[in-house]
């Protein structure tokens, strides 16, 4: 969330944020409730002084014995009055709130201007595609055809965008899970933590997707409880409402979670196998940092999630995104795409962002600076380290072979038990 008086002294950036990142925001009507408020609370500061004044005058009054009847009535119709203005400016308070729970963050002066995706920069690439002597096929016949994925009976269990893996497909998307797990807090200098699956309606208001993105999640009829949609949220809120230490940050912490989407707004994307589903697992990484650090710590947030997908030995890209291709409380955004036989392109498997002081502002979370004075907010980081049914995706295709079967990266052997998973006829 952005800061109000920022908002109301900036209309002009607040606009020109608005046009590029390609959102609507009715800032006229902003500008007349704010004005409205100030208004209120000047006239309520007034008659809260005439009222003060006018209680010294009868205490002065009943002193020396005379009639107070007039001005204790009058002095009663004052504080009426700024009551009513206090409830007037509190409704006005809770405009202003949900406004600015609407409003965007502010892209970082070094990201590019543009609509969508063909406007993001391509910032580097790491390997080659793989070379076939066949033509390689899409991820869920080479699974299927294998017995590793069946989506017939994922479908029969829940419905369409769900995945039933099987075998050695069920140890591989374990095995992912575990090697980014270990490689992040190993050598990467991350605490892990298993949190809850379902979070609140407060929680997934502080960390920026509520109410934005009511639609794309699923809500726990009857309750305040959602299913979490990424564990960006559960990681954002270990400390909210919490002022933290100065000489603790940055504060490195990951999650392996189910996360579960209603794609309300995927229709027709990626329909067949299991790019786009309604349940999927993955590694969030996430920084609490001072200020000065983020950028610095965005950067090597890039370079851990990046590291995974060298030590797999798949050809990737990291790319820019533009303001109009950025999530809602980002500030400058990173994405990493890994290649795809199949399609002969990339798919995004992480997605790298500083939030800067975005979410911390909604989430109340402040460090105290060592030389004193009032508490700031942190900054906070988050990104796929990595998405783990994706990578399981990549690497079905990238090292599928001639005989059907799937060739294993050699980091994954000592968690697998074996080399390859066997094709068709080998099963």
């Amino acid at each position: 969330m952005l800061d109000l008086g920022f908002v109301r002294d900036h209309p002009d950036l607040i606009r020109e944020m608005a046009e590029n990142r390609g959102v609507s925001l009715d800032l006229d009507s902003f500008q007349s409730i704010d004005s409205e408020r100030r208004r209120l609370i000047t006239e309520s500061e007034r008659l809260k002084a005439l009222r003060n004044r006018a209680s010294e005058d009868i205490g002065r009054r009943k002193q020396a014995g005379e009639d107070i009847a007039a001005l204790a009535a009058e002095m009663k119709r004052t504080s009426q009055q700024v009551k009513e203005f206090d409830e007037r400016v509190a409704a006005l308070d809770d405009r202003l709130r949900q406004f600015l729970l609407t409003v965007p963050n502010l892209p970082h002066a070094s990201v590019p201007i543009g609509h969508g995706a063909a406007d993001n920069i391509e910032v580097r690439r790491w390997g080659r595609p793989p070379a076939f002597d066949f033509a390689p096929r899409p991820h869920w016949e080479v699974a299927e055809s294998a017995g590793i994925l069946d989506l017939a009976r994922a479908a029969r269990i829940a419905g369409s965008r769900f995945a039933l893996y099987r075998g050695l497909g069920s140890r591989l998307e374990r095995a992912l899970a575990n090697f980014f797990l270990d490689v992040h807090t190993r050598e990467h200098g991350y605490t892990e933590y298993l949190p809850p699956f379902v979070v609140s309606t407060e929680s997934l208001t502080a960390v920026g997707q509520l109410p934005k993105f009511a639609a794309d999640m699923f809500h726990l009829e009857g309750t305040d409880w959602w299913m979490t949609p990424t564990a960006e949220v559960e990681l954002t809120n270990l400390y909210r409402e919490e002022t933290l230490d100065p000489d603790s940050l940055p504060l490195r912490v990951c999650a392996w979670t189910a996360c579960f989407r209603s794609e309300a707004g995927a229709a027709g994307k990626d329909t067949r196998g299991i790019v786009r589903q309604h349940q999927f697992q993955k590694v969030e990484l996430y920084k609490f940092t001072l200020p000065q650090q983020s950028y610095e710590e965005l950067e090597a947030l890039v370079r851990d999630a990046e590291d995974l997908l060298q030590r797999l030995g798949l050809h990737h890209r990291v790319v820019q995104l533009c303001t109009g291709d950025m999530g809602f409380a980002s500030a400058k955004t990173y994405d990493l795409e890994v290649w795809l036989p199949s399609t002969g392109g990339f798919m995004e498997i992480s997605s790298c962002s500083n939030c800067e002081a975005f979410q911390a502002r909604r989430a109340g979370i402040r460090y105290r600076p060592k030389s004193g004075g009032r508490s700031d907010y942190v900054h906070t980081l988050n990104g796929s380290g990595l998405a783990v049914g994706r990578t399981w995706v990549a690497i079905v295709e990238n090292y599928q072979q001639a005989d059907g079967s799937i060739l294993l990266p050699e980091v994954l052997r000592p968690y697998m038990g074996v080399d390859r998973i066997p094709g068709p006829a080998r099963r």
